[in-house]
């Protein structure tokens, strides 16, 4: 395959996330053409349709590409399969429901000789990468991380955030947390962790972590999905130069109050850029703390009763 040689995809799951970033973020690049969709419920305009997952590996063996917009307690079977009838595999975060599915999956991706992409979208806002070369020559003292947003906003009608697998309010959270961990070097450690359930959920609507870095640095998190009105994703590191701001979920990033990096999103296009970059190289990336870090928290977390959450 050369570089200037579209790459055949299939993607999985057209749903919100799927008509709102994969296929235009496909469709505008220039690396991947969608020539199979599988869905029971969607459909794409230009590729060949499948309600079976099973119906399209029988049938699309010229596709060897597949991107994975599922929810995650559906994903591990379906990436399962993708390898081994030989796909290079692109997962939605979070990658897995659990760790365990998510380690099992990168065994058997190495094993079978094809690249597995654990996406964490977040890692491709604007500010991400300047802020982690600007960290680098850095004293981290603190780390402040305020994510509340609005679920009525974000995910209206969607059940399965608040089922078992569904992580509730560490969806949003986990991309503070793939930010987090693409910035600060080293290990991250939760120490404790207090959980919000309503009581009629199963999964949390809010949470606080207490954590700290490898060099020992506090961190800590608050995430919230009852946030009315302007939302906040926001990131603040103090050092022993300056202060160091993330904010918009990593699309702009401040240093000392003054703005430094913004513009237009392209978390998705960049995407893809490095999974094409990593299918021609026949390399993968999977990196899995940010979802260790949300395992930690339940394991650390005490547990509180809210009242009951309404749509």
């Amino acid at each position: 395959m050369t570089s200037s040689q579209k790459i055949a995809l299939a993607l999985a799951g057209v749903g919100k996330i799927a008509r709102d970033q994969h296929i235009p973020s496909c469709e505008e690049g220039r690396d991947f053409d969608i020539k199979a969709a599988i869905s029971r419920n969607g459909k794409i305009e230009g590729a060949e349709n499948f309600e079976s997952y099973d119906a399209f590996l029988e049938n699309r063996k010229d596709i060897r590409a597949i991107s994975l917009c599922t929810p995650p307690e559906v994903r591990f079977e379906m990436a399962k399969k993708a390898i081994a009838a030989g796909l290079d595999v692109l997962m939605e975060k979070p990658p897995a429901a659990t760790i365990g599915e998510a380690q099992a999956l990168a065994e058997m991706a190495e094993l079978a000789g094809v690249v597995l992409f654990a996406t964490w979208h977040s890692r491709f806002a604007n500010g991400v990468e300047p802020a982690r070369e600007w960290l680098s020559t850095k004293k981290i003292n603190s780390v402040t991380i305020t994510w509340k947003e609005d679920v009525r906003r974000w995910h209206p009608g969607q059940a399965w955030i608040w089922e078992a697998g569904g992580f509730g309010v560490f969806d949003p959270g986990i991309n503070a947390l793939s930010i987090l961990t693409a910035i600060i070097p080293g290990q991250t450690i939760v120490e404790k962790a207090s959980l919000s359930f309503p009581s009629n959920r199963q999964q949390p609507i809010a949470a606080s972590l207490q954590m700290r870095s490898a060099a020992g640095a506090p961190i800590s998190a608050e995430f919230d999905w009852r946030q009315e009105g302007p939302q906040t994703w926001d990131i603040v590191v103090e050092t022993d130069k300056g202060t160091l701001r993330l904010a918009k979920g990593g699309a702009e990033l401040y240093i000392d109050g003054k703005l430094t990096v913004e513009g237009p999103d392209r978390e998705y296009a960049r995407i893809y850029t490095r999974f094409a970059e990593l299918v021609r190289a026949r390399k993968s990336d999977a990196d899995y703390q940010p979802l260790r870090l949300v395992a930690d928290a339940f394991l650390t977390g005490e547990r509180h009763e809210v009242e009951a959450f309404i749509e």
